[in-house]
């Protein structure tokens, strides 16, 4: 399924840093998670505030920020890992300054609530990973295929991904910026200087727990809004616990096929990526080639 290939000429060192920007996480997570990436040669520190809990926040807001801004602006540091999602970022994304940070790129992995955060930086022309967080770098074995793509792409290597065709994929080529993240999330920054350049770009999507109507709500929204129709493509990740609805007459696929219907761009469905074990990690605010064709889809980053 991958094939990883290139140099990324972001790597710079081998410090890495773990912060909790939204949601409270257990701290043995963070701790194995450390363990784990100390093991795979990583300099690992954490946020003063990451083990931190303030109902249902990983601290408060200011300390959410206070560990935010500091990894931001660290010039030593190659990575910084959120150590979940969750809720919080909305509540602090507004008081973030990226200046320093812009001097001193690095990479940034998380997924679901951490979606504000890789809008924010897409905006600012810096690419960052929707990866895995601290729980499945804990939970899952070492060899596990998701986890050493993500290894390979902060060593340096883009990922290639062939996937196997599915039924509902529209067939057709784009190459274009990469954007997008957790469906929810998405909807939250729009009409916000956070909101995505929709305009010619590829959009990923992934959701959790939602019910198919509010899916169509969703997607209507960016249909009637006119984003889905400024698109070169779209990716359609894991849809987790969002059970088929027999009232809405269509699956989640379907929904999203409908909402999509009059562009004539590729879309793929089922790539792996989302609140699942399996989570693939993609380069958001970066270029990729996708290509869905009639027995397989390509998706590169070189």
């Amino acid at each position: 399924m991958i094939l990883n290939k290139g140099i990324n000429p972001m790597v710079k060192s081998r410090k890495l840093r773990i912060i909790s920007p939204s949601g409270a996480i257990q701290p043995e997570y963070i701790m194995a998670a450390a363990d784990v990436l100390g093991h795979r040669g990583y300099e690992v520190s954490t946020g003063k505030y990451a083990l931190s809990s303030h109902g249902r926040f990983a601290g408060t807001d200011e300390q959410r920020l206070y560990d935010l801004q500091l990894a931001l602006d660290d010039p030593t540091l190659e990575v910084i890992l959120c150590s979940r999602g969750g809720y919080g970022l909305s509540r602090i994304i507004d008081k973030v300054d990226f200046s320093a940070f812009l001097n001193f790129p690095k990479w940034l992995v998380g997924f679901s609530d951490v979606t504000v955060l890789h809008c924010a930086l897409s905006r600012l022309g810096v690419p960052s990973i929707h990866g895995s967080m601290a729980r499945y770098l804990a939970e899952l074995p070492d060899d596990d295929p998701s986890l050493m793509s993500l290894q390979n792409l902060l060593e340096g290597h883009l990922p290639t991904y062939l996937l196997p065709a599915h039924p509902m994929n529209r067939p057709g080529k784009a190459s274009a910026t990469l954007i997008g993240g957790n469906l929810s999330v998405l909807m939250s920054v729009r009409g916000t200087p956070y909101e995505p350049d929709w305009k010619g770009a590829v959009l990923f999507l992934e959701e959790v727990g939602e019910e198919p109507y509010h899916i169509d709500r969703m997607m209507q929204n960016l249909r009637m809004g006119g984003v889905l129709q400024q698109l070169a493509g779209i990716i359609v990740g894991r849809f987790t616990d969002c059970p088929e609805d027999s009232s809405m007459q269509q699956s989640i696929a379907g929904i999203i096929r409908d909402a999509a219907e009059g562009t004539s761009y590729p879309v793929c469905f089922d790539f792996p990526a989302g609140h699942e074990p399996d989570n693939y990690p993609l380069i958001l605010g970066a270029q990729v080639r996708l290509e869905v064709g009639e027995t397989e889809t390509l998706i590169d980053f070189n």
